[in-house]
């Protein structure tokens, strides 16, 4: 029987991860190949390679090379941080602005906002605009908030301003016209007008990428569309076209977008904004199946990699989405699952501060030289060098094929608290400390800051330095449980094989609940899902496969921020926005404490309508066993490791977690490896094996 196979791949900082479902048998394979920064795609089709090899679906010529057999291969989806790290790193190129005559200032004004509250007024400097204010052209031409035309739009003036682009070599373009929502015709013309007179620009239009209000918020999000558009379109075709290489066919090819789902590559080179958080997206949404497989629907998510940790919320298997994101400096609206970053990696750099106090993060060793142990002509301390210096860790990576150079991280470790006159047990405990804190307080930032008490979730962690960490996390937030998926180094490329397509649309239709026309806004929400389904059909799906999911911004008139909230499925009807003012109520109640429900003299206003299309595809299905009775639980062998610099290295047990059945139970202190991960167990905790193979770590009852 032929093989039906869909690949997921997610490139990190360190390491390309990869896992490979075989729809047919349902067989899944996952593996690890080093990342290429260089050039990801080098790495990207490394990993292909190397698991079509595990899978049998390719073979070894006479000369070592892989004999690819891509007419096996379904689709393959990714998840990348091109676009994440062009903006986390400010490497953004040369950007120009067309605006609306009389607000060229729009973004030197922004929102008047001071971080950290007005107190920081006096030490605060405002951050560089993303496009300079001699790069901004306004053009005349006026619209009011219904889309009405105020002033025509300025035809000669234009093609001025575009061919000042043109002549001063600024060949991306972001255009934002003031209540552009509500009619694009300026803008469309805006981009004819270039098109004509500086056909080599790039341009994003703000009524394409972001139909709502707020220009401020609207003209920042097009333009980081603008930014990150030619540099992921050239990386997404450079990968289109090698895949074609496996034999000559054109393969499906998906990218992650920021919002859960994932978008086909023809079509994310349009929406490039959509992908700013493509890689932590994925792991949050694998997570929450396999926590919601185990039987648990609230859950907190730490996907540790090499560089950094990102954090997010899933309540009833569904991560928390939001639109007023930040993606390093510059504010987004777009909307994407709610993920808090933290630069506590493995590859995070343990420093002193001028003051003399021992610092871990934000900078990273990253890949390339990467930690001292690595051998690769690193200099400096960090995360990964602490620990296997400790013994928590083993002395190599991925089973073997990366060895460890426990002496140069050894000699790192003694320099550093040298200068800390410290131990170096003490010194490299510090280390994971401080590292263990900075995800914590990462942790509350989603959890205690927005009204949630951590104590009531469990706790996933995965990637290849997520679980190592875990048992100070519990005792630092007070979380119950904590779930280690099976090969957690992989759970963000599995994620990727879970997710549906998905596309979301939105329109600004302010009016207060009382004076809405359900006609009116039945006409926006038909229009909005017949993009959407437009979209899907582009996509290859069937109209009987199309979904759609409809929301609302809502808020209390005078409010400045909306609440979401459902819209639900059939005709509008008065009763339909009843409906929609009530789950407003319960939502702000549950949110702020209270709501207005009762007060007549409190109106309810709508702000946005939005209409998200989804395409499903098959998920891979978690296999369940049965539980052993009694089962007999073996070290695979023994080392010292140091769980705390008190007490000194320990001689303790290290178990493969290939050899731990279902049903089994390791006390702390213990070390369980496997392909990818490890999971230190400190003295005083227990870990069960369950019926879906995860590993459920839990402090150990007093006896």
């Amino acid at each position: 029987m032929s093989r039906r196979i869909r690949i997921g791949i997610d490139t990190g900082g360190t390491f390309t991860d990869v896992v490979a479902f075989d729809e047919r048998s349902g067989e899944l394979v996952t593996t690890k190949t080093p990342s290429t920064p260089a050039n990801p795609a080098d790495g990207f089709l490394a990993g292909i390679d190397k698991v079509l090899e595990l899978l049998g679906a390719s073979q070894r010529s006479a000369g070592g090379t892989s004999i690819r057999t891509a007419a096996e291969i379904e689709a393959v989806s990714h998840g990348t941080t091109v676009a994440t790290n062009l903006l986390l790193e400010g490497k953004v190129g040369r950007l120009g602005f067309v605006t609306t005559a009389g607000y060229e200032a729009m973004l030197e004004i922004a929102r008047q906002s001071v971080p950290d509250g007005y107190g920081n007024s006096y030490f605060w400097v405002k951050p560089n605009r993303i496009v300079p204010r001699d790069l901004v052209r306004g053009v005349e031409g006026r619209l009011d908030f219904t889309g009405a035309e105020v002033r025509p739009f300025d035809e000669a003036g234009a093609r001025a301003t575009a061919r000042w682009f043109r002549d001063h070599g600024v060949d991306t373009l972001g255009v934002c016209f003031l209540h552009a929502y509500a009619d694009p015709t300026h803008e469309q013309r805006m981009r004819e007008v270039l098109a004509e007179e500086h056909p080599a620009a790039v341009v994003s239009l703000s009524s394409e990428v972001l139909r709502e209000y707020r220009e401020f918020e609207r003209a920042t999000t097009v333009l980081v569309d603008a930014a990150v558009k030619p540099r992921l379109s050239a990386y997404v075709a450079n990968i289109t076209e090698r895949l074609t290489e496996y034999d000559g066919r054109a393969i499906p090819f998906y990218v992650m977008k920021s919002n859960g789902g994932v978008l086909s590559a023809d079509e994310v080179v349009h929406q490039p904004i959509t992908t700013v958080l493509s890689g932590p997206a994925a792991g949050a949404l694998g997570a929450a199946l396999i926590a919601q497989e185990a039987g648990y629907d609230k859950v907190l998510t730490s996907d540790g990699g090499g560089t950094s940790t990102d954090v997010s919320v899933v309540i009833g298997g569904e991560p928390t989405l939001t639109t007023e994101g930040t993606v390093g400096r510059f504010p987004s609206k777009i909307p994407m699952i709610d993920v808090v970053t933290v630069g506590a990696g493995g590859g995070s750099i343990a420093w002193i501060s001028p003051e003399g106090t021992l610092k871990v993060g934000p900078h990273s060793a990253g890949a390339d030289p990467g930690p001292l142990c690595y051998g690769r002509g690193g200099t400096e301390v960090t995360v990964t060098d602490a620990h296997v210096v400790l013994g928590r860790i083993p002395p190599h990576l991925l089973g073997g094929e990366i060895p460890l150079d426990v002496d140069a991280a050894r000699a790192g470790i003694e320099r550093l608290a040298k200068e800390l006159d410290l131990t170096p047990e003490a010194c490299a405990t510090g280390v994971l400390e401080i590292s263990a804190w900075n995800q914590a307080n990462a942790l509350r930032q989603v959890t205690v800051k927005r009204g949630l008490d951590v104590r009531d979730f469990a706790l996933t962690t995965f990637g290849g330095s997520g679980s190592l960490l875990l048992c100070r996390l519990v005792d630092v937030l007070g979380v119950p449980t904590v779930l280690v998926p099976p090969n957690p180094g992989n759970v963000s490329a599995f994620g990727l094989l879970t997710v549906d397509v998905k596309n979301d649309y939105v329109q600004t239709h302010v009016a207060l609940a009382d004076g809405l026309d359900p006609a009116e806004v039945s006409r926006v929400v038909d229009d909005l899902t017949a993009q959407a389904a437009a979209a899907l059909g582009r996509e290859g799906f069937r109209a009987a496969q199309h979904a759609f999911v409809r929301t609302a911004d809502l808020r209390y008139f005078g409010q400045a921020f909306e609440v979401r909230v459902p819209v639900p499925d059939g005709p509008v009807t008065p009763d339909t926005l009843a409906a929609v003012a009530d789950a407003f109520h319960a939502a702000h109640r549950a949110l702020y404490g209270y709501d207005f429900a009762g007060d007549p003299g409190q109106q309810v206003e709508w702000v946005n309508i939005r209409v998200s299309g989804i395409g499903p595809i098959r998920r891979p299905e978690i296999a369940t066993h049965d539980l052993v009775a009694d089962p007999v639980v073996a070290a695979a062998g023994r080392r010292p490791v140091c769980f705390d610099a008190a007490q000194g290295y320990l001689d303790t047990p290290v178990y493969r977690r290939t050899d731990l059945v279902p049903g089994a139970v390791v006390d702390g202190p213990a070390v369980v490896e496997e392909f990818g991960s490890t999971v230190p167990l400190h003295p005083g905790f227990t870990a069960r094996v369950d019926s879906r193979l995860n590993i459920i770590v839990t402090r150990r009852a007093a006896q």
